[in-house]
Formats: structure tokens, C-alpha cells, sequence
């Protein structure tokens, strides 16, 4: 074939395919992240025919907002996948972070020991610090030691969920931070805060991995890290961040989290890693790394939550949940595996 474009050859569009035998048919792979975009409408329909509360402001506005935490811990998951890694103290540092943060700027209220080294101020940056903290831990020992991530990050998940339940002595803090309280409870244009902060966030790291050449890089650490470092791209320090990044964004959720309940729970954030990798399944993102895309795997989360706010609606017992999600993650990875097209190893 010659380099020169084919004039008579008949055009295709960008979900078309060759078969090899002169015809063409449509390529599934390629609408892969926006299968869930149907999915979204029938659940829409379907819970409209429930309930007509549904389709209401303030019940969508309510789902939105139940799903904030939870997305910024998919998008921190879907990140981390992407460049072929995995990190399961996620769920730990939702809780450990907020707590770490309220025990070093809170003095001793009788009910919850705190230290009162620092001003109140404080309180938001040290958080997030102790998730980056977090990350730059996990990548140290996954990167330079190279032990294995996920008995890495399993370790890290019981060990900082220890060391929360230690600090907290096991009971609630119900006195936190105003600052936490207003991320989580301020309305921005009557829409609440929470719910613009994850927007921007996801629209920023979409942005980043369309056009940054960073944000590409990681697509290709993912799919083949020696060939992405034969090609001089360094793929641990990129790596490194992506880990510091995703506990930081978790580190953020346990922000919202608590000033959206005003006190921060003994187990917060317990069970949540599987909601995360239900979420980042069902929306295209592979465990493999290397593939998908964050408007996918936000689409995930709101058919989670969806789901859940139909079955509410309909009034059948919360206590079907896991089992749904757990139903939803095997249906997702049997028609990844036949819409993808990949071949069986």
C-alpha cells in the first residue's frame, strides 16, 4: 500500500472498522466510555415511572451531592488504573486523613483527645498533606523497594484504618473544623459546593489527559511501561505523582465527607473500595491500565447512585445493595469483554 491516501477508498467514520473481507462493521470499543450513557436514561425513565419525585431538583441535586465523595475517590482510582497501578488505602485515607487533621488543630474537648498544636486554619492543608503523605509512602515502597502494590496498599489500608480508629479511640468526632463544615455544606449558585468542586476536578483531569503530554504519558505507562520508558518518558516519578495525587483527591473526599455530616465516624469510609471499583469498572476503565476515561468512570458512579436512589424510591430494604453492586461489576465485565473485542488468553 502506497503512503499517498487513497482517493477511492471509501471513507470511514471514527466508529467504523474493516473486516477484512471488504465490508465494515461498527467498532464497540471505541463508544466503550459513553455505554453508560443509556444506561443513565432508562434508570432516569425507570425512576420517574416509580416515583414522579424523582426527576425533582431536590432529589437529583441529592443523589449529585451523595456522590461527590465517592467520585473523587473513583477519580483518584480511575487515575491510578489508568497508569497500571492500584492502591486500596484509598478507602483508609478518606477516614485517617480528616482525622489526623482535627487531632492536630482541635485542643482537648474531654470527648475527643486533641492536641491543639496548630491554628484552626490549618486544618484543610494538613489534611491534604497527610494524604500526600500517604501516596508518596505507597509509591516509595511500591516504586524503590518494589514490593508488590497490592499487598501494599491492603497493608496500608488496615494499618491507616488502625491508626484512625486509634487516634478517634474509636468513637465519632463531632466537633470539626468551620472550614470543613463549609465545603461540605455551602451552596455555590444553589447548587452545593461539593457538587461544583467534583465537576471542575473531573473536567481538569479529563483536560489533562486529552492534551497534556503528561496526562497522554499515562496512558502509555499503562499499556506498556518498558516501551513508554524506552521511549523516554519516566515512568516511576510520573507514576510516584499519579499515587500522590489519587490519596490527596481521597484525602479531599474525607474533607467534604465530613463537613457534609458534620463529625467524622469511626469507620468512614469502610467497604467503600468496592463501590470505587464497581464504579471505574462499568465505566470502561480496565484493570490492565492503559484504557479508559474519566467521563466513563463518572458515569459510573452516578449509575451506582442512581441505582440506589431507584431502589430507595421504590422502597426495596437498603440490605440488597452490595449484592446489586457486586451483580453490576460481573454484568459490566462480561460486556467489557465482548464489546471490547479483546481475544480470550
Amino acid at each position: 500500500m502506497s503512503v499517498t491516501t487513497d482517493l477511492n477508498a471509501p471513507e470511514r467514520g471514527p466508529g467504523v472498522k474493516e473486516t477484512g473481507r471488504g465490508g465494515r462493521r461498527i467498532d464497540f470499543a471505541r463508544y466503550r466510555d459513553l455505554s453508560l450513557v443509556p444506561v443513565l436514561l432508562v434508570l432516569c425513565l425507570i425512576g420517574f415511572i416509580v416515583s414522579p419525585a424523582f426527576l425533582t431538583t431536590d432529589n437529583l441535586l441529592g443523589v449529585a451531592q451523595q456522590s461527590t465523595e465517592l467520585s473523587l475517590l473513583v477519580l483518584a482510582a480511575a487515575l491510578i488504573l489508568i497508569v497500571g497501578r492500584m492502591d486500596l488505602s484509598l478507602e483508609s485515607t478518606i477516614g485517617l486523613a480528616p482525622v489526623i487533621a482535627v487531632w492536630l488543630v482541635l485542643p482537648d474537648a474531654g470527648r475527643f483527645a486533641g492536641l491543639g498544636l496548630l491554628p484552626v486554619w490549618t486544618a484543610i492543608p494538613l489534611c491534604l498533606l497527610v494524604g500526600a503523605a500517604v501516596g508518596a509512602l505507597n509509591g516509595f515502597l511500591i516504586l524503590k523497594l518494589r514490593l508488590n502494590g497490592f499487598i501494599v496498599t491492603l497493608g496500608g489500608l488496615t494499618m491507616l484504618r488502625g491508626l484512625q480508629v486509634a487516634i478517634s479511640k474509636g468513637k465519632s468526632i463531632v466537633d470539626v473544623p468551620p472550614s470543613f463544615q463549609y465545603l461540605g455544606s455551602a451552596t455555590w449558585l444553589g447548587v452545593q459546593a461539593a457538587i461544583w468542586i467534583c465537576v471542575i476536578l473531573f473536567a481538569l483531569g479529563g483536560c489533562a489527559l486529552a492534551w497534556l503530554r503528561h496526562g497522554r504519558a499515562l496512558y502509555a505507562i499503562g499499556g506498556n511501561p518498558e516501551a513508554a520508558r524506552a521511549a523516554g518518558i519516566r515512568v516511576d516519578r510520573l507514576t510516584w505523582t499519579v499515587l500522590i495525587i489519587g490519596s490527596v483527591l481521597a484525602a479531599f473526599a474525607g474533607i467534604l465527607y465530613t463537613g457534609h455530616y458534620g463529625s467524622i465516624s469511626a469507620d468512614q469510609g469502610n467497604g467503600w473500595i468496592f463501590q470505587v471499583f464497581a464504579a471505574t469498572v462499568i465505566g470502561g476503565v480496565s484493570l490492565n491500565g492503559g484504557r479508559g476515561t474519566l467521563f466513563g468512570a463518572l458515569t459510573g458512579v452516578l449509575t451506582l447512585q442512581l441505582v440506589v436512589n431507584v431502589m430507595t424510591l421504590a422502597g426495596v430494604p437498603p440490605l440488597w445493595n452490595q449484592f446489586l453492586n457486586g451483580a453490576i461489576i460481573i454484568v459490566a465485565l462480561i460486556i467489557s469483554r465482548f464489546a471490547s473485542g479483546e481475544k480470550q488468553e
